[in-house]
């Protein structure tokens, strides 16, 4: 009987371990900025959230907001955010500028189509 019991017990601080420094409301989300961020509190992306791409907006804290990626955020961009869904979009937990090839195949082509539009719109500027 004790040794079950000590069984169990360990078998309960192995799992709360694993348990941890995770949240079951944090969702790993993809995302491009698909218009200009007027707002940095409020980015509007197309996002892919388990392999599903939807528009939405990315709702970011004081602390993101003085992350030096977020202050550099402009069209086109690709990240990887973990955040936490709140109702009018997602609340930004952590952020990551990544190449749009990390991305999923359901915001590829979208991504790849932002940097067209983007290289039309920007390239007659230059000289």
């Amino acid at each position: 009987m004790q040794r079950l019991v000590c069984m169990a017990v360990s078998l309960a601080i192995m799992l709360g371990g694993l348990a941890v420094g995770y949240s079951e409301d944090e969702l790993l989300i993809f995302a491009v900025v698909t218009e200009v961020p007027k707002d940095k509190s409020r980015v509007t992306v197309k996002a892919s959230i388990n392999d599903v791409a939807s528009d939405t907006k990315l709702l970011a804290s004081d602390t993101i907001l003085n992350n030096l990626i977020w202050k550099k955020l402009e069209i086109c961009h690709a990240m990887r955010v973990e955040g936490i869904k709140a109702p009018d979009g997602y609340r930004v937990v952590t952020v990551r500028i990544i190449d749009a090839s990390m991305l999923p195949m359901s915001l590829q082509s979208i991504a790849g189509d932002c940097l067209i539009k983007k290289a039309i719109e920007v390239a007659p500027l230059v000289d």
